[in-house]
């Protein structure tokens, strides 16, 4: 998982930023990425990728890649804006978003912006940052796969607050993904206002 970090630092790029998504195949609720700075010391056994994972891990990983990371940047989109602009332009605007608020944290507290995006598997247009898009980048390189976790944990945290607002589709459990549960909860109560109506069928929207 270190190679592609560890052949950067040959080449003498200390900062590389891994970035992420999680949540283009759900029926509710946003899009979330994240970008993340690992230093080049970080030696933490056990990330991968997130849906790999149990709750508790990826928990515990959370914590600790929050902790020792150099910057972390996290960006969203939500169902309106996929809605609008289909959920490969939303994701991409939101992973945009992320590198961004990564870059700003790590100017603010190393002095140096990121020099190498390392993104899973798309490329990224409007940024000047080089960049490599990795296929299952989340499995290969370290810091994709720690920011794998950053997006779903902060996700899954966010869908089991909207469990609360909205307590008919199961969102605690399955995070806006399309469970028997989650269907029985819009055939019983119809949508709620974070459903992704690009998602649903015609008989799920009346």
């Amino acid at each position: 998982m270190r190679a592609v970090e560890d052949e950067l630092h040959r080449k003498g790029i200390a900062f590389a930023a891994g970035v992420d998504e999680v949540g283009r195949g759900p029926l509710a609720g946003p899009v979330v990425t994240a970008a993340v700075v690992l230093p080049q010391d970080f030696d933490v056994p056990g990330i991968d990728d997130s849906k790999k994972l149990s709750e508790k891990r990826r928990e515990e990983l959370y914590e600790i890649i929050t902790q020792k990371s150099l910057a972390i940047g996290i960006g969203m989109a939500d169902h309106k804006v996929i809605d609008e602009i289909n959920i490969l332009q939303a994701t991409k605007k939101a992973m945009v978003e992320a590198v961004e608020n990564a870059d700003r944290e790590l100017k603010k507290h190393h002095g140096t912006g990121i020099q190498k995006l390392l993104v899973d598997a798309v490329e990224l247009e409007g940024l000047t940052i080089p960049q490599e898009a990795f296929v299952k980048g989340d499995a290969k390189v370290l810091c994709i796969a720690a920011a794998s976790i950053i997006a779903k944990v902060t996700r899954d945290r966010m869908m089991v607050e909207y469990s609360r607002e909205y307590p008919y589709y199961a969102f605690e459990s399955n995070k806006g993904y399309g469970t028997k549960a989650h269907y029985e909860g819009i055939r019983g109560h119809g949508i709620c206002p974070i459903h992704r109506k690009t998602f649903l069928k015609g008989e799920l929207l009346k």
